[in-house]
């Protein structure tokens, strides 16, 4: 890259050059340790995977914060765990609904956040989550897409925790199939 700029761009820019690839080889280095430890201390984090959109990283962390799968009774309590849930405010007989709570871990969170925004994004898969989180956006509003974002984040990790307690293999399009399946 540094071969089509001038001798003296060069001599200033090559330091910075060298601590750029110094960083990108440390990153690399730290990604085979994330992996290496997923494979073998937490085998469970390959079930999470199969889901598109959710890499080693999140898996890993979502295997690490909520430690035990059984301490949930249903697997639909792990977004409220995670503050993944719009609060309720109960005045009258209106019921605005709220922010998410923000409750639980910030990381996670985060995390649970950017793989549904990959998942709705134009390299995510064709899947119901993805389906449903489209048909969300949809729905008019300037903040549909945010809100969309945060339910298909919801979701997803409801998802991830059915997937680790039961053990079964991912379908995307378990409920696009079963609709094709009594129409035909």
């Amino acid at each position: 890259m540094a071969a089509g700029f001038s001798v003296e761009l060069r001599a200033a820019l090559q330091p910075l050059l060298m601590e750029v690839a110094s960083l990108n080889e440390r990153i690399a280095e730290y990604d085979r340790r994330i992996e290496q430890i997923a494979t073998q201390v937490h085998p469970e984090v390959a079930l999470l995977k199969q889901v598109k959109g959710v890499g080693t990283l999140i898996a890993l962390t979502y295997v690490l914060t909520v430690a035990d799968p059984r301490r949930f009774r249903r697997s639909r309590d792990v977004g409220c765990y995670l503050g993944l849930r719009p609060g309720r405010r109960n005045s009258g007989s209106s019921q605005p609904q709220m922010h998410i709570s923000k409750e639980g871990d910030r990381y996670l969170r985060t995390l649970m956040v950017q793989g549904a925004h990959y998942i709705l994004g134009p390299f995510g898969q064709g899947s119901d989550l993805r389906r449903w989180g489209l048909k969300l956006s949809e729905r008019g509003g300037s903040n549909a897409k945010k809100r969309a974002v945060v339910a298909v984040a919801r979701k997803l990790s409801v998802l991830l925790h059915k997937l680790w307690v039961s053990g079964e293999v991912y379908e995307p399009l378990r409920n696009s199939s079963a609709a094709v399946g009594a129409v035909a």
